[in-house]
């Protein structure tokens, strides 16, 4: 029994130490206050809005953001970045939206090692910024398309300019025309100047059917040309026809020029048509044959042979291509194109989803008429049929949308998130709308609002099937200083979103974010068009990387080991068994075969998770068996995470899986999930 004195001395201490912690905290309050006014409250929120994101709790509930510290050599607009089988990530430039690098041919790649936190500035070959790019097979990335010219806004114009038709009515040979060759009306007597070099296939020979006599059809190619001198005096209103400079003999005839305008409107930028393959062993580019077509804001999806599917982009004159699609084989290194054509705005969000089967979500990236190319549905390109679905909320706010695979990936769900209006629309949206394809008939239904009404959100599937969608702004380019500093892990079981810790960067067009092979994340690039709410001061491009540590490595344990097995292959079939061994085998509940993902521009089109089915043993061994679907388990790299009881995945184990080149060909059906 405690006496009456030992409880009267209990609360004399007591009562010390709340005095203390009073005056202690009086005592502060008293120190800040002489900050004075706003700046007062300013600095104590700033403080306690640090110590709180930096509590332990926070952190396991929230997860947790900090800023990679990157040399100042090694600083670039990141365009575009992907995720490399060494572990090493490709930060992609170009001339990162900057006119003077353009000018200055200054085009920037620095590959980033985030285990060890190393750099290295790789040698770019061309402006690839706004190419298109996706894994291959053997590891590379494929690197297609880039800039060939800036845009010009019209009240900048200087000299007029547009598009030339040049044609050669020669059926036995092609004709170069060389860049800078003049072309000067007949009828205005005004030149303009080829801005590239194009060939001029021959001319077609054409047989009448009811005479038998064989005439001949001019070949046609366009060529972007603008006046040899600057002033209002050089544009044109009415069409005419143009000789060409440096041709002599019956080539004056044969070869010509038509055009409608050569005007001061606005000229849009103009894609390139080279192709490149980074090696991430040698760690530099290689040069692959060109593609048809140029293009600028182009997709890129892997089919389930490994081939590559390539789609729209602006062309050498500024121009959507017109539904001419083409396919890369990786292993000729060639390009051709579909029989068939099918038009889309830029970077239209593509998955495939079976055999020669693709999903368009209706997500797209900036270039393309408001009322063409935009129904989301299901595109089979070898019959080139497409079933549109229906169901979409804010249809005509998809632009800068995310679209992304809810995981597993077998279930075939798709969730879209956000968007805006076409072009500098000021709308916005929260939406996400989410559709089962293997419904009898597919149909969008929304989903929870997302945190905000943003363009440009960039969602990650994380190893524990959740989804983290983190930034965004609320107009386009984070116009009025609209970027939201805000981020929610979706869970597909729950049809839920938990808050996430708030990033500390605000990103909008031009970022993307990454799964690492640890578990993180990473984030990257923000173009804003201005840096102030009243749109006056032009904006900086925010050159900082951000790394995401989600809850699931806050929680104070150590992530699950993972491991090869003696006798497991880092190469294996779709269809084969392959074995792991791990020390906590026995608190391992699943095994994700995650894609490495390579984004851009709100772009991520071949991000995936596919569950695998995994038997465990006493040994500590761990055995699966890759799902028989070359459309669900492409050819190329993957990752192996295991996830434990609490939903800690390990760091992941690399495996190449490569595919039948008949079994890819034929008709498949996907895994259910577990």
């Amino acid at each position: 029994m405690t006496s009456r004195s030992t409880r009267h001395q209990a609360r004399r201490r007591s009562q010390h130490r709340r005095v203390k912690r009073i005056a202690i905290g009086t005592a502060v309050v008293v120190a800040i206050a002489g900050f004075n006014g706003p700046a007062l409250y300013g600095f104590a929120s700033a403080k306690y809005h640090d110590y709180e994101i930096n509590r332990p709790e926070y952190k396991a509930a929230k997860g947790h953001w900090q800023i990679v510290d990157v040399p100042e050599k090694y600083r670039i607009n990141t365009i575009h970045a992907a995720l490399l089988n060494t572990g090493k990530v490709l930060l992609v430039a170009g001339s990162g939206n900057d006119a003077k690098n353009f000018a200055a041919k200054s085009f920037r790649t620095v590959l980033w090692d985030p285990a060890k936190n190393t750099f290295k500035n790789i040698p770019t070959p061309n402006d690839l910024f706004c190419s298109g790019h996706n894994q291959l097979p053997d590891g590379k990335l494929l690197v297609a398309g880039g800039t060939q010219r800036y845009e010009t806004l019209k009240g900048d114009v200087k000299k007029a300019g547009g598009l030339m038709l040049l044609y050669n009515e020669n059926p036995d040979r092609a004709k170069m025309i060389k860049k800078g060759t003049r072309f000067t009306g007949r009828e205005n007597g005004k030149t303009f100047i080829s801005q590239k070099a194009v060939n001029l296939p021959p001319a077609k020979k054409v047989k009448d059917p009811d005479t038998g006599e064989v005439g001949t059809e001019a070949s046609v190619t366009r060529v972007y040309a603008e006046a040899e001198r600057e002033g209002r005096e050089y544009q044109t209103g009415t069409q005419d026809k143009y000789t060409v400079s440096g041709l002599t003999g019956s080539w004056k005839q044969n070869v010509y020029g038509i055009a409608q305008k050569m005007s001061f409107d606005k000229k849009d930028f103009q894609g390139i048509k080279d192709a490149y393959e980074f090696d991430p062993v040698a760690e530099r580019y290689l040069t692959v044959d060109p593609m048809h077509e140029a293009r600028w804001y182009p997709t890129q999806v892997t089919l389930q042979d490994g081939r590559v599917l390539t789609v729209s982009g602006l062309d050498d004159i500024g121009q959507v291509v017109p539904g001419k699609n083409e396919v890369f084989d990786p292993k000729t290194k060639k390009w051709h194109y579909l029989p068939d054509t099918r038009f889309f705005p830029t970077y239209p969000g593509l998955h495939l989803i079976g055999e020669n089967r693709l999903f368009y979500s209706g997500t797209t990236a900036g270039y393309g008429p408001a009322d063409k190319g935009r129904k989301p549905g299901i595109w089979n390109i070898e019959t080139n049929e497409f079933t549109e679905i229906p169901g979409m909320s804010d249809p005509d706010v998809l632009e800068t949308a995310m679209s992304v695979p809810l995981p597993p990936t077998q279930s075939r769900k798709f969730m879209v998130q956000g968007g805006g209006g076409v072009g500098e629309s000021p709308t916005s949206s929260s939406k996400t709308r989410i559709v089962d394809l293997k419904d009898e008939e597919p149909r969008f239904r929304d989903g929870p609002d997302l945190y905000d009404k943003v363009r440009y959100p960039s969602s990650v599937i994380l190893p524990d099937d959740t989804v983290l969608t983190t930034n965004g702004s609320g107009q386009y380019r984070g116009k009025s200083d609209s970027n939201v500093l805000k981020a929610a892990l979706y869970d597909p079981k729950a049809n839920a979103y938990e808050e996430a810790a708030a990033p500390l960067v605000g990103r909008n067009y031009h970022s993307g974010g990454l799964l690492l092979p640890d578990g993180r994340v990473m984030t990257f690039g923000s173009d804003s068009l201005y840096a102030d709410k009243a749109n006056t001061k032009p904006g900086q491009f925010d050159q900082r990387i951000e790394i995401y540590t989600p809850p699931y490595l806050n929680k104070g344990k150590k992530q699950p080991d993972l491991r090869d097995a003696g006798e497991s292959r880092r190469t294996v079939e779709v269809g084969d068994r392959v074995s792991f061994r791990s020390e906590d085998a026995d608190s391992l509940e699943k095994l994700r075969l995650v894609r490495p993902g390579s984004f851009t521009h709100v772009t991520n089109v071949e991000q995936s998770s596919v569950a695998l089915k995994m038997t465990k043993s006493g040994d500590g061994k761990v055995t699966t068996t890759i799902p028989d679907d070359p459309s669900l388990v492409t050819p190329g790299w993957w990752m192996v995470f295991a996830v434990d009881g609490d939903g800690i995945p390990s760091k992941a184990r690399w495996i190449k899986v490569e595919v039948d080149p008949t079994a890819a060909h034929a008709t498949v059906t996907a895994q259910d999930p577990e």
